[in-house]
């Protein structure tokens, strides 16, 4: 039999035996086995001691476990507010739903559409004139000719307008053209009696304006119950935007000249007021031309002083000969003096205290009427320059014009497009369903508060 060297230690140290009975060897096999079983004993005992703690511990989860587990769910059954969201989905998504189909197939008549497309166009030419006076031609463009752009923008608010209905509607007959079905489809069509507020919201349905910024193109689809008031209306339309752009270019060609055309205004009466003052200086001298009167005058001078340098000649030739007393050395004499006393009145007119024409001196006479003349060469000048300056704004504003370029013409439908049923069916489908949606969560979070 194999003993257990670590039993037979605790053997030894449970039993101790007297050197006598250690001597005997079937006493020490026996204590030795008597202590192995006892240990062996007490470690089944261990062993069944954690057996039962472990089954305690079992039967307690499993209690635990019992006490948390709910009963199993019973079967569902329909119950009122079951039935209350199914009548709540048939009155607020099936029954709406239902009702806008029948309309949309039943009653709504067909509506066709006629598109177009256009883009306002600018043409700016300088000339080189223009440049030669300065670059008023650059500044006269810029002035007037805008941008297209801005035209567009104009454009496309002026098509939203009550301005644009009544023009259009003094062409057609716009109440009579929507309201072809009044009596078969009233939701679509315009209401009787309409006034023009009520006229121009619909021709904001009817006429659809796709505007890009960017480059200024512009769509336009305009809707009516016939193919041909469709085209008629979109032609009507596309005619009119023309008149508003002609006239937004009759305006800037205005507005470009008006600048030249005030200053040549202000050059002409300048001009005007220096030709009277040298009319009215003449008139008052009695001077038709000063330089041909003053070279009159300076041919009288000289001829006097010709006639006093004979005269001394002759003086000087008579005195040689002619005795004291002699008539002759008189005449000549007084002949001297006079010629002398008319040379210094021809000279006087000349100076300070001397008159001329009109009681004045010459040379007050002469600065005037220069004054006067550098005026008149002056306006003369500026009334040249705004003359040619006009000529070249209004040259230049007649290049500067604006137009719609239709890329694509007012179409004629084939089939109608509008109303587009399925999408106002699946529109209605879908705000119904959440509103029924929300309605249920309403419901539910006040039942559950309570």
């Amino acid at each position: 039999m194999t003993q257990d060297p670590a039993a037979l230690a605790k053997t030894e140290q449970a039993i101790e035996l007297s050197e006598d009975d250690k001597k005997d060897p079937e006493k020490v096999q026996l204590v030795q086995a008597v202590n192995l079983a006892k240990h062996r004993q007490e470690e089944a005992a261990r062993e069944i001691q954690r057996l039962r703690r472990e089954l305690d511990d079992a039967v307690l989860t499993i209690k635990e476990g019992s006490a948390l587990v709910r009963p199993v769910a019973r079967p569902a059954k329909m119950r009122r507010r079951h039935y209350g969201l199914v009548v709540g989905f048939a009155a607020i998504v099936l029954l709406p739903v239902g009702l806008v189909a029948g309309y949309l197939y039943t009653r709504a008549a067909d509506q066709y559409a006629s598109t177009m497309a256009f883009t306002v166009r600018s043409e700016d030419i300088s000339s080189s004139a223009a440049d030669l006076l300065g670059g008023i031609g650059a500044g006269l463009a810029g002035a007037s000719g805008g941008s297209a752009g801005g035209d567009a923008d104009i454009l496309y608010e002026f098509m939203h307008s009550p301005d644009m209905v009544r023009r259009v509607g003094e062409q057609i007959d716009l109440p009579e053209v929507f309201s072809l079905h009044r009596d078969q489809d009233p939701v679509f069509s315009l209401a009787e009696d309409s006034t023009i507020e009520d006229l121009t919201n619909y021709w904001s349905k009817m006429l659809t304006i796709s505007y890009d910024s960017g480059s200024h193109l512009m769509e336009v689809t305009a809707r009516a119950f016939t193919p041909q008031d469709a085209r008629t209306i979109a032609e009507t339309v596309f005619s009119e935007s023309s008149r508003m752009i002609n006239a937004l270019s009759d305006i800037a060609r205005a507005d470009s000249t008006r600048y030249a055309a005030e200053d040549l205004d202000t050059a002409l009466t300048r001009l005007k007021k220096a030709r009277e003052e040298l009319t009215q200086f003449r008139l008052a001298n009695q001077i038709v031309d000063l330089q041909a009167d003053l070279q009159s005058q300076m041919g009288l001078l000289a001829s006097l002083q010709g006639q006093q340098t004979e005269a001394l000649i002759e003086l000087d030739l008579i005195s040689e000969t002619a005795r004291p007393g002699d008539p002759r050395l008189e005449q000549a004499q007084r002949r001297l003096a006079v010629i002398e006393a008319r040379v210094a009145d021809e000279r006087q007119k000349f100076g300070a205290g001397g008159e001329g024409p009109g009681g004045e001196s010459y040379a007050n006479t002469v600065a005037q009427f220069e004054s006067l003349t550098v005026d008149r060469e002056f306006a003369e000048r500026a009334y040249a320059s705004a003359l040619s300056a006009y000529d070249t704004a209004k040259a230049e504003a007649n290049r500067q014009s604006r137009y719609l370029a239709a890329y694509i013409t007012p179409t004629l439908a084939e089939q109608a497009d509008y109303p587009q049923r399925m999408r106002i069916i699946a529109t209605t489908a879908l705000f119904a369903f959440l509103i029924w949606v929300i309605s249920s969560l309403i419901f539910y979070a006040l039942r559950e508060r309570r």
